[in-house]
């Protein structure tokens, strides 16, 4: 593979900016993080060093940092005498990170139910408003987008600034395994049941919202296991 084919095969990273001296690892790590979550890297791809150097401008020892930084959050595999590649999805990992966004969410509606402000309900009804304007263009990505915002306004609208690091956390694998699943019938489904949380807050009925935000993550976790079967070389089952 010549320079020029490198540069086209990533041609989803683009050249950093010029930054604070010693920020560049940072960058890098931003930059590939970003494109394995998104899956421009595929679960299981091998990562071309060299090739990332191209399409970043950068040397190799900042890409060498990032994608160690990267092995420790389990979003890369560096396998000796093989090389880097973008960790395929570990099933187990993705339960318990479920299990604590369940935990944590289901604690949040039930509290939004009665402390949301006013502004942060408003908030949420234009969210839900694009959510669906995202669905009739079948814009997945501007979706992908809202969904996260829905979710963020429930958590910061209560100031709840240490919760939201904890499920922020355990968001990373989870965010590849919703992208993976990402389709028209998902963004439907996935509006039919924010509307569900929003109308529970609305009607500010706590036990209400903790079964609509309990049923919404678990439908998530039902349509990965059908996923998982069909698409086995993406997962790692044990």
């Amino acid at each position: 593979m010549d320079a020029f084919d490198k540069q086209k095969c990533y041609e989803f990273l683009t050249p950093l900016p010029r930054g604070p001296r010693g920020n560049t690892t940072e960058q890098v790590e931003r930059a590939l993080r970003s494109a394995i979550v998104v899956l421009d890297f595929q679960p299981g791809e091998f990562i071309d060093k060299g090739a990332v150097c191209l399409a970043l401008g950068v040397s190799r020892f900042p890409v060498s940092e990032a994608l160690a930084r990267l092995a420790t959050e389990g979003l890369v595999e560096i396998l000796p005498q093989r090389g880097t590649r973008a960790a395929r999805i570990r099933l187990p990992e993705i339960r318990e990170s479920m299990l604590i966004r369940q935990a944590l969410e289901c604690m949040v509606a039930e509290q939004a139910a009665e402390h949301l402000p006013k502004p942060d309900l408003e908030a949420l009804r234009r969210n839900l408003l694009a959510q669906q304007e995202a669905v009739e263009r079948g814009d997945r990505p501007g979706f992908y987008a809202l969904d996260l915002v829905f979710h963020t306004i429930l958590v910061e609208g209560l100031n709840l600034p240490r919760m939201a690091a904890v499920i922020d956390a355990s968001r990373a694998n989870i965010d590849r395994v919703r992208r993976l699943l990402s389709s028209p019938r998902r963004h439907t489904v996935t509006l039919a049941e924010h509307r569900e949380i929003f109308h529970a807050l609305e009607t500010r009925d706590p036990q209400a919202a903790h079964r609509a935000m309990a049923a919404h993550l678990q439908a998530v976790m039902e349509e990965l296991g059908r996923f998982s079967t069909e698409h086995a070389d993406v997962f790692v089952h044990t």
